[in-house]
């Protein structure tokens, strides 16, 4: 009789195929094809180094099993499988499997908030229906710059047309870019990772297309090819991506986001969505969106012209001249009733998107906060991501 063994799998339903927990393998236990990333059980040591940089959780998934799961299985996956029955394994075989492995987990989540769940009442997302082998083409339909050169900040609203290809999407959903051409080493671009930052039915409702908000980045292959896009171009596209970054559909629902820069893609498309579907809903949205200067924060325009009824804004500046620097949590801590309502609301979820260096003062601020009205944060953001109500997006 075999023993018993723990195995590492990837969740293809959730991931999101950035491929940052390859990079980040210091064993290349982790690889991909066109269609999905695997782990290979004879090489995985259980360093547990992809668990906190996955941006999902979809890393974070584990079988008990007598014979590991070959690559050529986990390649063709749609879905992960059902943990089998082990009848004939001992429990306390089983058990200190999976205290080991539940202790490497601890050290590997601190900082990283665990994985998050969907949203009770969030619809069900379509996901890898274009992969690498086999991508979507989208036409170029508008390419316009949110920013004023003189921030310093390009940023570019790209809208992609996928014609009669059906290309379903929900709010909190990304695509994947296929750059043209190949990297130093005359392989093929990777795919980078956009959120769609229009709602469901379309930048323009009842049309086949999606938004795109991208920064142009110094040296940054994508951006820079997605920021010179002219209208009537053709974009490779995978995807969409993504299972629990997602709205719920329950317009009594409130919504507290937090995002800086371009991590308002998604929240875009949240107010959009609840604009056009939940006029008079008794849900409230919170935005604390930072940047530099009003002239470097995406739609600062069209954010203005939102009533208050819908969504309550707090615009955040960090360089304004004759002015102290504001952070999003220094806003949050200064609106500690806010905040505080939202957190003991059981109607209330929780979204945080944008640089990963904004988490930690996200986490403090909303620490302090919780602590303040006698509730334990760490308790409370694990209740409320258990609850599928706290989500973060960070890169």
């Amino acid at each position: 009789m075999s023993a018993v063994l723990k195995q590492h799998l990837i969740d293809p339903e959730i991931c999101i195929r950035c491929y940052t927990c390859e990079m980040t393998c210091p064993i290349g236990a982790i690889q991909h094809d066109d269609t999905n990333v695997v782990v290979d059980a004879s090489v995985c040591n259980f360093c547990m180094d992809c668990i906190p940089v996955c941006p999902t959780g979809s890393i974070d998934e584990w079988r008990v099993v007598r014979t590991p799961y070959s690559l050529d299985e986990q390649y063709g996956w749609d879905e992960l499988p059902a943990q089998e029955d082990l009848e004939d394994a001992g429990s306390g075989e089983v058990e200190a499997l999976d205290e080991t492995v539940a202790a490497l987990l601890a050290d590997a989540h601190k900082g990283a908030g665990g994985r998050s769940r969907a949203p009770a009442t969030a619809s069900k997302p379509s996901v890898n229906l274009y992969t690498l082998a086999k991508p979507a083409t989208a036409t170029v339909q508008g390419a316009y710059r949110l920013t004023d050169a003189e921030s310093g900040n390009d940023v570019s609203h790209i809208i992609l047309d996928f014609g009669a290809q059906p290309f379903p999407v929900l709010e909190g959903q990304s695509i994947g870019v296929l750059t043209p051409g190949a990297d130093a080493e005359g392989k093929p671009h990777l795919p980078r990772l956009y959120s769609i930052s229009s709602p469901r039915d379309g930048e323009r409702p009842n049309y086949n297309n999606i938004a795109l908000t991208v920064k142009r980045e110094e040296g940054g292959v994508c951006s820079n090819y997605l920021c010179d896009l002219k209208k009537g171009d053709e974009v490779r596209v995978t995807g969409p991506f993504g299972a629990t970054f997602l709205m719920p559909d329950d317009p009594s629902t409130r919504l507290l986001m937090i995002c800086t820069g371009t991590g308002s893609a998604p929240f875009r498309a949240f107010t959009m969505r609840r604009q056009r579907t939940s006029a008079g809903a008794h849900g409230d949205m919170a935005l604390f969106f930072g940047a530099r200067t009003p002239q470097a924060l995406p739609y600062f325009g069209p954010l203005k012209k939102i009533p208050d009824s819908v969504l309550t804004k707090h615009l955040v500046f960090s360089r304004l001249p004759d002015w102290p620097k504001e952070y999003v949590q220094d806003r949050m801590e200064a609106e500690p009733e806010l905040i505080a309502g939202m957190l003991t609301d059981p109607k209330t979820h929780i979204y945080i998107c944008g640089l990963r260096g904004m988490e930690q003062g996200v986490e403090r601020a909303l620490a302090s906060i919780a602590e303040s009205i006698g509730e334990p944060w760490e308790t409370l953001r694990d209740t409320l991501r258990d609850d599928g109500r706290y989500h973060v997006e960070t890169y």
